[in-house]
């Protein structure tokens, strides 16, 4: 489950997301900053996640980030 925190048309998003697991190191509250800036390219889009449970793997969570990012691609493409 998660929720917006903040919306900056053009400068960033702030979101909660809630984990729910029987398992402690799966769940929690994490916060993303998505934090977006014109180029002349497009928008380059920069991710800040903050409390991401500990039984994630960062590879994992970053593997996810990207598919996340390549479908938003696709989207507005």
């Amino acid at each position: 489950m998660g929720k917006f925190l903040e919306l900056v048309p053009d400068k960033r998003i702030v979101q909660s997301v809630i984990f729910d697991s029987d398992d402690p190191a799966f769940s929690g509250e994490m916060r993303q900053k998505w934090l977006l800036e014109a180029i002349s390219e497009g928008t380059k889009v920069t991710i800040v996640c903050e409390n991401v449970p500990e039984g994630i793997r960062k590879k994992d969570h970053d593997e996810g980030l990207k598919s996340t990012l390549e479908n938003l691609a696709s989207f507005t493409e």
